[in-house]
């Protein structure tokens, strides 16, 4: 049976000097860790500068997780209220992926404006990295005993307290491992139609995704009546979708553009090969007349001197 493997672990990775190392820290790391070297692979292969991963992926990781906890803290504010000191135990859990993914995301948008980079082209690398970040993280929450759904006797169901329970962290990360490979492959394998398709494709499947997975959980942040993670769900989705248009019109407006260039440096060159042509033969009959002038003055000097030369003789 699959729960038997899924019963309740041990939140504790091991100890030094008597400080717990938790498994959910480890996980976090870990899935950043390979998220980092994944992409740094990628980009080497795509021919971009592959120092800029590790730059401003030091820098957005850390950016990531200080978004991820504010967001977290900010819709479970009753838990943190009377002992703000709470606000600083990460090692308890207490991670919202949408709080990460739009501090981490948007200061690598800026970071790489700031160098004049193609920004879309980056964004358009990253969905498989992000999505193995998440694949593996998800298990944090598993060790931690938390992110889990509602009751269940379905054969793959977990133990949390004594009660079997859908494991939304699996289904949650098994959908992140299929995206992290399709999006890879789909990106690197040339079938995009226009640069941008893949994150709008990221936006679009892991939004469908977490709407229905975040349905089953028993512990998800609230907006008034309205689970939050659900609202950001579709919000993303439809942006996917805007994104989707403006990027396949942006890339079709470039496309048309190259081929009007095209068009025009061949009329240009037309046009300059024909009147190089039109000079050449110009010239070419300036010559023969030149020279047809030079042969009829040299057939006359030669004529005039015969007639003299007669003219002595007799």
């Amino acid at each position: 049976m699959i729960n038997s493997y899924l019963a309740a672990p041990n939140r504790v990775a091991f100890s030094i000097f008597g400080v717990d190392i938790m498994w959910y820290g480890i996980m976090i790391a870990t899935g950043m860790m390979l998220a980092l070297m994944l992409g740094y692979y990628r980009v080497k292969r795509h021919g971009l500068n592959e120092e800029y991963v590790i730059d401003i992926g030091l820098a957005c990781l850390p950016f990531a997780i200080v978004g991820a906890r504010l967001y977290y803290v900010i819709f479970s504010w009753d838990l943190y209220k009377d002992n703000l000191l709470q606000i600083f135990n990460l090692r308890a859990g207490g991670l919202a992926i949408h709080g990460g993914l739009i501090f981490g995301i948007g200061l690598g948008l800026y970071m790489m404006k700031r160098r004049k980079q193609n920004v879309i082209q980056w964004l358009d690398l990253s969905p498989p990295s992000i999505a193995l970040g998440q694949a593996i993280g998800r298990w944090g929450n598993y060790f931690n005993g938390e992110a889990h759904g509602t009751p269940t006797d379905l054969p793959w169901a977990i133990e949390v307290d004594g009660v079997m329970v859908h494991p939304t962290f699996l289904y949650e990360s098994l959908w992140c491992f299929f995206l992290c490979f399709f999006l890879w492959w789909y990106h690197d394998s040339g079938r995009r139609k226009f640069e941008g398709q893949t994150i709008c494709l990221y936006l679009i499947l892991y939004s469908i995704e977490r709407f229905f997975v975040e349905g089953l959980r028993t512990d998800s942040l609230m907006i008034g009546p309205l689970r939050q993670a659900q609202v950001i769900s579709v919000f993303l989705a439809l942006l996917g979708v805007v994104c989707w248009v403006v990027f396949s019109k942006r890339d079709a407006r470039m496309k048309a553009a190259a081929v009007e260039t095209v068009c025009t440096e061949e009329i240009i060159g037309g046009i300059y090969a024909q009147e190089s042509a039109e000079c050449e033969q110009e010239n070419s009959a300036a010559e023969t007349a030149e020279s047809i002038c030079a042969s009829e003055t040299s057939g006359e000097i030669a004529a005039s001197k015969i007639a003299d030369q007669s003219s002595a003789d007799e």
